[in-house]
């Protein structure tokens, strides 16, 4: 598979093109709501554990907060609760994104 699915964080930028080239090849990439507080303009999934586990194993989570430090400091324990899946954090979190990309 690619490397970058073991990164501990993404970009934006990066989180758009893997997603393109992931999505392209199959596999399931999904921007995770950890703070119940959706990205305008971003396709975002709230964060919940249980229907998670029923996407395909080998699905993408990129779990965001507002600053991207809390999900990036809990990453041990989502790969911990979703083993088989990979676990990314968007660097910069929800403060970060731009609209425009």
């Amino acid at each position: 598979m690619h490397d970058y699915l073991n990164q501990d964080e993404w970009t934006q930028e990066e989180f758009l093109a893997h997603k393109k080239e992931l999505e392209s090849e199959g596999v399931r990439v999904l921007l995770v709501d950890t703070i119940a507080n959706p990205i305008k303009g971003a396709d975002t999934t709230l964060y919940n554990p249980y229907e998670m586990k029923e996407l395909p194993e080998g699905s993408v989570f990129v779990f965001y907060c507002d600053t991207g430090k809390a999900t990036k400091e809990r990453l041990g324990e989502f790969r911990k609760k979703f083993p088989g899946y990979y676990c990314i954090s968007l660097r910069g979190g929800r403060g970060y994104w731009r609209q425009t990309l």
